[in-house]
């Protein structure tokens, strides 16, 4: 029971009803900006024009348009704040009246308010046009390259499959000699509202229209190439500039070149998803590149000139003497061009000293002769670690 003595028929007719702030994701204290933010981002989300077909859609759609009809208006938000559902929807007795709350089906004015111009097919009026220019789906492709492909860029042909406007009937789905007509049922709307009465009162809903599936037109005599749909699939081959620089998981936008839109809608675009192989030398860092190079003990005791095999081609350097295992040299502007950018990243060359292995008797006594020869001032490293240690040593006395 509610304070005012009335049973709440709200929890017996809809208790799978969703919370309103819920439904649009926001808090309940959420400001009218807030509110038409969430709204506007759901809407898009799950505009039907989006979603053809989609019955779970067309659902969410309904439901968040329910929520933002009630939480736009500051009576009924009021209303819906202090009594829930009851407040402001018939179905529970608390709403505006026999027939007065018309429905949440109409959101027409709010979303043209919003969205006008937008893109959904709306365009004036209290219901959107089946029939407006809509923009083509994107399409999404993937491509391997070769780790030097992506440092370089290359023009590649991709084939893939795309809807393209039906040559024989361009688009109308009608064949040869005749055309659609406008729906009798809905008038062209694609839409059609629904009065039901209740014991409540008169509620007011719009649904899709069932004879024409929401099309606003009846196709009696169809097309044979595309059977009515106005579209056909179709192969096609593109020439694709894949520019130097690119990296593994990006993806390349090339624009209008998705499917082509309906009604004279522009089209989408092909998104390329490009996967780029490893290189068993170069190893990516941003726009940097790495290397391992090993040497000889020599080398790095005398030092020495090396090649650095780099992206751009071979570059000699110089070891300097005494250069110790994991030495890093940069090679400044020898690593990856930036995207869309004149300047290179850099080259690091880390160096692994390789000893020598499988020595015969000769060769090891000539290294300790060798050995023998050298004094502390040979080993720096050595000398250091010795003196911390005899530090350690005065401590634990």
């Amino acid at each position: 029971m509610r304070d005012g003595g009335y049973t709440d028929i709200g929890a017996i007719y809809m208790a799978d009803k969703r919370d309103y702030y819920e439904v649009l994701g926001v808090q309940k204290g959420a400001s009218e900006d807030e509110l038409k933010k969430a709204f506007r981002k759901l809407a898009k989300q799950y505009h039907p024009d989006l979603h053809p077909g989609d019955k779970e859609a067309e659902e969410k759609f309904k439901e968040i348009n329910e929520a933002y009809e009630v939480l736009s208006d500051p009576d009924k938000r009021s209303r819906y704040d202090q009594f829930g559902h009851a407040g402001v929807d018939p179905n529970y007795g608390g709403g505006a009246g026999a027939g007065g709350f018309g429905g949440f089906g109409d959101m027409g004015d709010i979303f043209d308010s919003i969205f006008g111009g937008f893109g959904f097919g709306g365009g004036g009026g209290r219901s959107s046009n089946p029939n407006a220019p809509r923009r083509g789906a994107d399409i999404r492709a993937n491509l391997t390259i070769d780790f030097m492909e992506a440092c370089s860029g290359k023009k590649v042909k991709m084939k893939y499959a795309r809807n393209e406007t039906c040559p024989d009937c361009n688009g109308t789905g009608a064949a040869a000699g005749s055309s659609p007509k406008t729906c009798p049922d809905c008038h062209g709307t694609g839409t059609v509202r629904i009065s039901q009465r209740t014991p409540f009162g008169n509620i007011s809903q719009t649904a899709t229209c069932s004879r024409c599936g929401g099309k606003g037109r009846i196709v009696d005599n169809p097309c044979k190439t595309c059977g009515g749909q106005g579209m056909v699939k179709k192969s096609v081959e593109r020439d694709i500039d894949i520019p130097a620089g690119i990296d593994d998981g990006q993806t390349l936008r090339v624009a209008g070149e998705g499917h082509r839109g309906t009604n004279g809608g522009p089209s989408g675009d092909l998104h390329i998803n490009v996967t780029v192989r490893p290189d068993p030398i170069f190893e990516r860092d941003g726009f940097d590149v790495w290397t391992d190079i090993p040497i000889t003990y020599a080398q790095a005791t005398l030092g020495d000139e090396i090649t650095v095999p780099t992206v751009g081609g071979k570059v000699k350097y110089n070891v300097p003497e005494g250069t110790q295992n994991n030495t890093v040299f940069r090679l400044k502007g020898k690593g990856i061009k930036r995207l869309n950018r004149a300047d290179y990243g850099d080259h690091y060359v880390r160096i692994n000293v390789e000893v020598p292995r499988n020595l015969n008797r000769e060769q090891k006594e000539k290294l300790r002769e060798f050995e023998r020869s050298l004094n502390e001032k040979n080993y720096a490293k050595k000398n250091t670690f010795k003196e911390k240690l005899d530090k350690l040593k005065d401590i634990f006395k």
